[in-house]
């Protein structure tokens, strides 16, 4: 009667998996340990790569090219952490969503424990169209204007990283959609 029992079956069951999942640890964990001994330790370290920097950008497909091209020249080619969040800098701000400025503080502060990382860089383009829906419809059609504006909502971003994580550097950035890359000196706190 109790071999009927769905309990009992389940309970040989669970048991059957723990045992093979310990004997499947075992099985790596004795090949991996003969596999990293066959290595030599210079090799291993040498291709270990740690993230250098925590990006945040666009989600805008436009750029996203042009910014891996630019990261590679700044020697970043591949160490760091990506964020992308609609605005870049102005979802910092609590635009369009809190939740976004929200989803960067938990990211940052992920990869500054967790990686280890030394800097932030972030990247804003033009002719976003969250700053057009937030700020100004019309943004895009002043180039000066819209510099102007995304250099204020990088500074506000640079000042908050600043203030939270004072060791960090913090680079800000503006894509053109020519792809080329001009870096924003802050402004100053207000």
């Amino acid at each position: 009667m109790r071999d009927s029992c769905q309990c009992f079956q389940h309970d040989r069951v669970a048991s059957h998996i723990t045992n093979r999942r310990q004997f499947l640890r075992h099985l790596v964990g004795a090949g991996v340990l003969t596999t990293a001994s066959l290595i030599d330790p210079a090799i291993a370290r040498a291709e270990k790569k740690v993230p250098k920097a925590l990006v945040l950008s666009c989600i805008d497909y436009r750029i996203l090219e042009a910014e891996r091209y630019f990261l590679s020249l700044q020697n970043l080619g591949g160490q760091y952490d990506f964020t992308a969040l609609a605005g870049a800098s102005l979802a910092l701000s609590g635009m369009p969503h809190q939740y976004d400025a929200d989803a960067f503080w938990d990211q940052l502060d992920i990869s500054y424990r967790l990686h280890h990382i030394k800097k932030v860089i972030i990247l804003d383009h033009q002719d976003c169209a969250v700053f057009q829906y937030k700020i100004d419809p019309n943004l895009a059609d002043n180039p000066a204007l819209e510099l102007t504006t995304h250099t204020e909502y990088l500074s506000r971003a640079y000042w908050a990283i600043r203030d939270r994580y004072p060791d960090l550097n913090i680079e800000l950035y503006f894509v053109n959609l020519n792809t080329d890359v001009k870096q924003i000196s802050p402004l100053a706190k207000v």
